[in-house]
């Protein structure tokens, strides 16, 4: 008999009533040049940064998100996400779309704060980046639907000023490349999500901020920050 009655975490479907079942979510970072530049680092001589978040760190848009503890910068990173809807490892570039179940929007919350000084220490991001709460994402919308986009505009406002702006063309590691590289490190499972990193423009939040961001063709999302 099972202890706790853990739910499992899931990303609603477009058009439909059932639902993704989240199995690992997956982040690149620093994957847009311009914000590589924002954040003190060389685009040119890097090679991927992958980390992690908990599945439980979903959350849907349109939520309310408590402004997080043992922090005080606070930041947005507006993220084209990918689904995985067929596994694979060491998968290549060339077939890496087919793995792919279909596309959302996504923000990358993160204590920035924690984040520097783990870089300064050179410890862990888990704190910066795995909290609660730290992955709100829009509805998926299938790749039958949507097609594998490549390009459009990317953007994030605050109190409806805009912060971050872009085109999904301006991605360092492209989503077939990303998914090729990440296969190497991981098994990937249908379940899985990858944040694919964000544009540069990233920015402090504060209690009653509401944001909303969208990516062209695919959807929009919007939180409250309380």
């Amino acid at each position: 008999m099972n202890l706790f009655e853990v739910p499992q975490p899931s990303v609603p479907v477009a058009g439909e009533d059932g639902a993704f079942p989240v199995h690992r979510i997956y982040c690149v970072g620093r994957n847009y040049a311009a914000h590589a530049r924002e954040m003190g680092h060389d685009p040119e001589r890097m090679a991927p940064v992958f980390f992690m978040k908990p599945a439980d760190a979903i959350v849907h848009s349109g939520a309310t998100i408590p402004y997080p503890s043992q922090t005080e910068n606070f930041q947005h990173e507006i993220e084209l996400v990918v689904a995985i809807g067929k596994a694979g490892r060491d998968i290549a570039a060339a077939d890496a779309l087919e793995h792919v179940f279909g596309y959302a929007v996504g923000i990358d919350l993160t204590r920035r704060d924690l984040q520097l000084a783990a870089k300064e220490n050179r410890g862990t991001w888990d704190t910066a980046k795995g909290f609660d709460r730290s992955a709100p994402i829009s509805a998926l919308h299938r790749v039958a639907d949507i097609g594998h986009p490549d390009s459009g505009r990317i953007w994030l406002s605050v109190n409806d000023v805009i912060r971050q702006k872009a085109d999904l063309n301006e991605l360092i590691w492209s989503v077939p490349a990303a998914i090729a590289e990440l296969s190497t490190f991981f098994a990937l499972i249908p379940g899985d999500l990858i944040f694919t990193g964000t544009p540069a423009g990233v920015g402090p939040i504060e209690v009653g901020d509401k944001l909303t961001g969208g990516i062209d063709g695919i959807d929009q999302i919007a939180i409250t920050i309380s």
